[in-house]
């Protein structure tokens, strides 16, 4: 068996950003909380909640010290925290802060936003507390022309399109396509592309990976966004693709030992989880 690893597999700058604060909180502080999974990955919430963390939902369950996730908040959680005197400790991803930015900058000059990602997954849920009242969003190819209709009905003439940092390259190509094509020519049209570049590195490594091998493995968080679009480009590629979240869920006999297998793993997997199915693969070849 050939074994491949991605370059990109495993934790994003973000992500790192965000579990490393953790771990040094935890060591100054006993009783650290958690505004939501700091991640999308089973392993490293259990990791952290060991060492002493508390994850929870609402900011109305929090009693000290709170770490917010790398995904972000809504923006009326800081105005609460501030109101009940909790200390804030923001690991927001950068990318995801500059995101923010620009929804409100644009929403504040009347734009109407567009945003291109799932509006139940946590970034866009902050994201979309900074477009204002004139929002929608766009998860899928077909929801297009629904969504300018919507905009040509409230008047605006400006428009404005953004994404979920771990949005498909893909989907946000043939979106802006359909967009231009569609979109009356009389409106101001702003398109940026607010997708991580380490996602697009990641989808086009795991991309070209699937077409040379026989089998892909995709290691990473089942509610993990990113991990699973990872999962539907080896699809498109690759005849087997496993998507599991640890070594424990590898089945070995739908893998042929003898042909090429490649290994790829979300953002938010920890680079002991990947090697530990590296490990065991290599067991079973010897």
């Amino acid at each position: 068996m050939e074994l491949i690893v991605g370059k990109t597999a495993g934790f994003c700058y973000g992500v790192k950003r965000a579990i490393d604060g953790a771990m040094e909180e935890l060591k100054q502080n006993e009783t650290l909380y958690g505004l939501g999974e700091i991640v999308h990955n089973k392993e490293v919430i259990k990791q952290l909640e060991n060492l002493g963390m508390n994850f929870v939902d609402e900011i109305e369950e929090i009693k000290g010290k709170t770490i917010i996730r790398a995904h972000g908040i809504k923006k009326q959680t800081y105005k609460l925290a501030k109101e009940k005197q909790i200390e804030l400790i923001d690991y927001t991803c950068p990318k995801v802060l500059k995101i923010h930015q620009i929804a409100e900058e644009y929403a504040n000059k009347g734009y109407y936003i567009f945003l291109l990602g799932n509006k139940e997954h946590p970034e866009n849920v902050g994201t979309l507390s900074y477009c204002g009242e004139n929002k929608f969003v766009i998860e899928k190819e077909n929801e297009v022309i629904k969504a300018l209709e919507i905009f040509e009905k409230s008047g605006i003439k400006k428009l404005l399109v953004i994404s979920q940092t771990t949005y498909s390259l893909e989907k946000f190509y043939i979106i802006e396509e359909i967009i231009k094509n569609e979109i009356s020519r009389d409106v101001e049209l702003i398109i940026k592309n607010t997708i991580c570049h380490a996602t697009e590195i990641r989808q086009k490594e795991t991309r070209e990976m699937a077409q040379k091998v026989d089998c892909m493995i995709i290691i990473g968080g089942k509610n993990s966004s990113n991990t699973k679009k990872l999962y539907k480009i080896a699809k498109q590629h690759c005849e087997t693709v496993l998507l599991i979240e640890n070594e424990t869920e590898l089945e070995l006999d739908r893998i042929n030992l003898d042909k090429k297998v490649g290994i790829m793993a979300g953002a938010s997997t920890p680079r002991k989880s990947i090697e530990k199915v590296i490990e065991k693969l290599e067991k079973v070849s010897c």
